[in-house]
């Protein structure tokens, strides 16, 4: 089974190293790796340039955003399974594609989803959050509650079917994928226990009010779009779960 890990970057120089490296060093071999750049003026660019045809696809140009970034990925994709990654995230073990593969190998289920920890920018060791979804049910999201995108993998053919990300959403065009496929049309997933990736805090939806009133109007707007009613107050239910995110351990993986 062929895996396409897609990290889409934007004058990443002080990440993209590490990102790349944890993706060079996975032990599972049948792996396509593509890297869009959106015209980076730092030295993005030459680090990418550095692993040369290592990486099957790269192209540096200007784009409408991150998920018009990450489409672009998906239409030069061959994988039978697509994940993302990232700039500045990396996979927390050397063989987290293989326990992967081998999930979809159990099942047949159409994602297969893990968890991932936030670290400190400053100390990659330093854990300040576990993201996890074991008892995920699609209801969930009307409360903000969705899988990690980036330690989420999805056959291609859920993409051929349903479509791809919406460029018009700034940050939520994941969480609107997601309704679109659990809620809407009952895409089948299973939930695998295990650390995929450690993921720098400070991403683009958790940067100050203003992104998280941008992020909670998209979700809002996504879910009506796919028929699930919700609205900020609901959206309110899932700060214990973030708080509980603060505190519980990791499972394997790390």
């Amino acid at each position: 089974m062929k895996v396409t890990i897609i990290t889409v970057c934007f004058n990443s120089e002080k990440t993209i190293s590490k990102c790349i490296d944890s993706v060079m060093s996975q032990d599972y071999s049948n792996l396509e790796y593509v890297v869009i750049d959106g015209g980076s003026k730092d030295n993005t660019c030459k680090l990418v340039e550095n692993y040369g045809q290592r990486i099957a696809h790269f192209v540096s140009e200007p784009d409408k955003g991150i998920y018009d970034a990450m489409n672009k990925g998906l239409a030069v994709a061959t994988g039978d399974v697509i994940g993302f990654l990232n700039s500045d995230d990396f996979f927390s073990a050397d063989n987290v594609l293989t326990r992967v593969i081998e999930e979809f190998d159990k099942t047949d289920a159409s994602v297969v989803f893990g968890d991932l920890v936030f670290v400190d920018s400053d100390n990659l060791q330093r854990v300040t959050r576990y993201y996890s979804v074991p008892g995920f049910k699609p209801w969930w999201l009307r409360f903000g509650i969705m899988p990690p995108h980036t330690a989420t993998f999805l056959r291609r053919g859920v993409f051929e079917k349903y479509g791809k990300f919406k460029t018009d959403y700034k940050i939520a065009a994941d969480y609107e994928f997601f309704v679109r496929i659990f809620w809407k049309h009952g895409v089948d997933y299973r939930h695998f226990p295990c650390v995929i990736n450690r993921m720098r805090s400070g991403g683009v939806s958790s940067r100050g009010l203003y992104s998280k009133i941008i992020l909670n109007r998209e979700i809002v707007r996504g879910c009506d779009a796919n028929g699930m009613y919700t609205n900020f107050l609901l959206l309110l239910l899932k700060i214990p779960y973030r708080l509980y995110e603060l505190v519980k351990k990791p499972a394997s993986g790390l």
